[in-house]
């Protein structure tokens, strides 16, 4: 092929894409501020997740859906589970036919009650040269239901530990997984008597989930954001509404204004999902019983966007990904980003924001799932304070990150370009 030839195939192929991007609907200031507005707003109050005001901002997030003309990804736009609080009642443990003082002990259960002799379980050490902390997380996750002895030589973790999981212990799965009891003890056990009962509570929730069919349905491009916060606080000069302009409506009304875009124009190749989280403030429930109800090998990409509501510290028009060295995911955003708009790598990687946010959930199964952010957290005053109002957001920013992630978009949509899944080496 000449070089005429190239350049006219370039010249078409650019020709396609802008004409493509002409019949979108046009991203705008006025529907950014009004959704974060709206969300942000008192009457809202901090739209925390076990808040009876998390639901006013499902239904004004389903309500966006219903107006832009998605499909629901169920029968209707509310994908609603259960949260289940397992809160410690009333425990006795003896072992080798003494009574154990309450601060000797705690459990990991998943139940409401156990009962168990030695004969029940395996029974584990923790001996005073082992990590505990790794230790602990790996009978806690493994397939056994154990007692734990735990030398005296880690007291003091033993303790913080403790008080940890002597509070509300939250999960999606009730009588799913096994049982562990930790002793602080230097003895062997040689018998062992144990009563544990739980008072269990249910939180209903539900995240909010709108498609776009493509023409192929084994290959999804999904859009995020999760739309709780920490709801009310302690009062700060009369105010103890922690709004959440920023964290995460921001990220919200970018969800929304995708949809926005994608809904009109050529249909794209790739099937579309566009889906508000909940819970992610409380542990990223949402994000993680949606991993439970897909099969990550269909996902191709996943757009996650938190607090694009303040310019970053290189200034405005820019915006920063998440683990961007572990798949080309990033590489694909700085490479096809508009003149005016710089994509880089997150430059905060001391705090792990790869794992700390919806994306985390997915990305532990390959899928290349990332977070999308503009905030400079290392000078941000308002983070998880009252003061996160729609005053501090700067919309013409927020908008501009918009346009821009949308229009790299096109190219994932369309199926021109796929990025590389995360290798296993890499997941945590």
């Amino acid at each position: 092929m000449n070089i005429r030839s190239v350049f006219l195939l370039t010249l078409s192929t650019l020709v396609l894409f802008i004409s493509s991007c002409s019949n979108r609907p046009e991203i705008t200031e006025q529907n950014v501020s009004r959704i974060i507005s709206t969300l942000s707003s008192d009457e809202m109050q901090g739209r925390h997740a076990m808040s009876p005001e998390i639901d006013m901002a499902a239904d004004f997030i389903a309500k966006e859906f219903s107006k832009i003309g998605l499909t629901p990804f169920d029968e209707d736009f509310k994908q609603t589970f259960t949260l289940y609080s397992i809160i410690p009642s009333q425990s006795s443990v003896s072992v080798n036919g003494n009574e154990l003082e309450e601060h000797k002990f705690f459990s990991i259960t998943n139940t409401d009650s156990v009962r168990w002799s030695l004969t029940d379980v395996t029974v584990e050490t923790i001996n005073e040269s082992e990590d505990f902390r790794e230790a602990l997380n790996t009978y806690r996750n493994d397939d056994r239901s154990s007692i734990i002895t735990v030398s005296e030589a880690h007291s003091e973790w033993f303790s913080r530990y403790r008080g940890y999981y002597s509070r509300a212990n939250r999960t999606l799965d009730i009588d799913q997984k096994p049982n562990d009891l930790f002793v602080l003890t230097n003895d062997r056990v040689r018998s062992a008597n144990v009563e544990i009962f739980n008072k269990i509570e249910t939180q209903p929730l539900a995240n909010v989930v709108g498609k776009i069919p493509g023409q192929t349905e084994d290959e999804i491009l999904l859009f995020s954001a999760h739309y709780d916060h920490i709801g009310v606080v302690n009062p700060v000069e009369e105010d103890s509404v922690a709004n959440g302009a920023n964290d995460n409506a921001s990220g919200v009304a970018a969800v929304i204004e995708l949809a926005r875009y994608f809904s009109k124009g050529p249909k794209p190749e790739r099937t579309l999902y566009f889906v508000g989280f909940t819970a992610e403030e409380t542990g990223g429930f949402g994000s993680r019983y949606f991993s439970e109800q897909i099969d990550p090998d269909k996902i191709s990409a996943m757009v996650n966007i938190e607090m694009i509501g303040k310019p970053a510290v290189e200034g405005g028009n820019t915006a920063w990904i998440t683990g961007y060295d572990l798949t080309s995911f990033g590489r694909i955003f700085d490479e096809n980003a508009p003149e005016d708009f710089d994509f880089y790598a997150d430059p905060y990687p001391n705090q792990n924001l790869f794992y700390r946010s919806d994306n985390a959930t997915l990305a532990r199964l390959g899928v290349p799932a990332h977070t999308i952010s503009t905030t400079p957290i290392d000078v941000d005053q308002d983070y998880h304070q009252v003061s996160d109002e729609f005053s501090t957001i700067n919309i013409e920013h927020t908008t501009n990150t918009i346009r821009a992630i949308a229009r790299v978009s096109e190219l994932l949509a369309n199926g021109e370009v796929t990025p590389t899944r995360l290798p296993e080496e890499s997941i945590k």
